[in-house]
């Protein structure tokens, strides 16, 4: 492992697999979702933060992880985004919902996924 790969990898104070995903999603807290989130390059505001909770209630709602058709219904309707709300998900997360939004929030690298 080199050794900037150590440094980001001691930041999180959680396991990860290969991808930087964590292993344990109980792990996650607001902290770790910083440290995942500097990792990926991205400065998180209230607006992240809002996702990234809504998509934590609903995974432990569900036990699902949510599809990113719920984040833009969340984005659209709660937050008032309205019809720009696949455009300010990808704004908020601009390497995607499942590389960025998923793993800052914490969630298991999906398999299969739809981006709505």
């Amino acid at each position: 492992m080199t050794d900037a790969r150590s440094s980001l990898a001691q930041e999180i104070p959680a396991p990860t697999d290969e991808e930087g995903y964590l292993i344990d999603p109980s792990d996650w807290d607001d902290s770790i979702a910083e440290a995942l989130a500097r990792r990926e390059g991205i400065a998180l505001t209230e607006l992240h933060w809002r996702v990234l909770h809504f998509m934590r209630a609903y995974l432990d709602e569900h036990q699902l992880i949510p599809d990113a058709r719920f984040v833009i219904r969340f984005l659209a309707q709660d937050l008032g985004a309205g019809d720009a709300a696949r455009q300010r998900l990808f704004e908020l997360f601009p390497y995607g919902y499942v590389r960025q939004a998923c793993k800052i929030a914490g969630m298991r690298r999906p398999r299969a996924w739809s981006t709505g």
